[in-house]
């Protein structure tokens, strides 16, 4: 591959795995801006975007099911939170009931849609030459980025130290044409972009969540804390979410028994059964993304703005993401943290990156 294609792809990881880290106030500040990651005028998957746009199209809507699914009740909470500047203000949101899926989708789940439909990701498609002009076709091989550690410490305000642009890595190669999914069954799917979760949810006859949705029921019916599941980071000293432990990028200490993503239903659940709101990979929300939504947001069941724009990059079209992921940690992207939010471009995606699905069925 090309610098100038494995710089792109880069950055567009980097912004999904939320480059939010430093020592001081002011440094954490300006690194959460994420401006660091963004690189003025570089390409984008636009041609790509619009294909996978009519492979959704021309997927049957499946009937639904239900098995593995939580009722969340509904009701009403207070969204948001004052650490990070995209999260305020903290507003009242009413939700109504729904059915969320108790884990994030698998590997496992991820093959039924593609043995039924024959659906290829974007990760398994080359990219458009016309997004890349003057880059032979050749070398627009398909790929997805890989969290690669540097072997020794380096600085965190640049991600392309620690992110890869992997030829043949997408979520049956999870970490190359090396790599399988044999005895990964379980664990989620990774390597889907926006439209590839849109993908499988319009198959299974359920829809992505909105990120008022995927909040309310991360929190649980608790109030307003540090983290989901309470305000220690250990609980009674043991680690509850699949985060980082250690020197980020280059000495995890793997204290929680995972380098990266770990099986699903792992870790305890929340007080409503569902499994890994933290941590463990991102996971895609239905809205788009706008860093002043709260501002003007609907309080009864709020669908996202109208369109999208981040001012560190307002030609890309973004959603938003939730929870985190093995990534995370208070040294390197603490959006782990309860009411904290993640944007990403919605044709791209890495090995820190899946979803989970809802339903709008009746309360059983």
């Amino acid at each position: 591959m090309t610098k100038k294609v494995l710089y792109w792809y880069s950055c567009i990881v980097a912004i999904l795995s939320w480059s939010c880290s430093s020592t001081s106030q002011s440094e954490k500040a300006k690194a959460d801006s994420i401006a660091a990651c963004v690189s003025h005028g570089m390409p984008s998957r636009t041609a790509t975007k619009a294909s996978t746009n009519d492979l959704t199209d021309s997927i049957h809507q499946g009937k639904g099911s239900l098995e593995g699914m939580v009722w969340i009740a509904g009701g009403k909470f207070l969204m948001g939170s004052d650490e990070f500047e995209d999260s305020r203000p903290i507003h009242e949101v009413s939700i109504k009931g729904f059915w969320m899926d108790e884990h994030e989708v698998t590997n496992a789940q991820f093959a039924k849609f593609v043995k039924a439909t024959g659906y290829k990701t974007v990760a398994e498609r080359a990219l458009d030459p016309k997004d890349f002009p003057g880059v032979p076709a050749d070398q627009l091989l398909p790929g997805s980025a890989v969290f690669s550690p540097p072997s020794t410490s380096v600085s965190l305000q640049n991600p392309l130290q620690w992110w890869k642009y992997v030829v043949g890595a997408n979520w049956q190669h999870p970490f190359g044409p090396g790599s399988a999914l044999k005895g990964r069954e379980n664990f989620p799917v990774v390597h889907v972009s926006y439209e590839d979760a849109l993908a499988y949810a319009k198959w299974a006859g359920k829809r992505l969540p909105t990120e008022a949705e995927w909040e309310f029921a991360a929190r649980a019916g608790q109030s307003q804390r540090m983290y989901y599941w309470g305000e220690e980071l250990k609980p009674k000293g043991k680690w509850v979410a699949n985060i980082y432990q250690g020197d980020f990028p280059h000495k995890n200490l793997q204290e929680d028994g995972f380098a990266n993503a770990s099986p699903v239903k792992t870790f305890p659940p929340n007080r409503l059964g569902l499994y890994d709101m933290e941590g463990n990979v991102w996971e895609w929300c239905n809205d788009y993304y706008r860093p002043d939504y709260y501002r003007n947001s609907s309080s009864d069941n709020p669908q996202g703005p109208a369109d999208s724009y981040d001012p560190d990059e307002p030609g890309a079209v973004k959603r938003v993401q939730r929870g985190g992921s093995f990534l995370c940690s208070d040294q390197y992207c603490v959006r782990y943290k309860a009411g904290s939010r993640g944007k990403g471009e919605v044709s791209s995606g890495a090995d820190n990156l899946g979803f989970r699905c809802v339903s709008d069925q009746k309360a059983p």
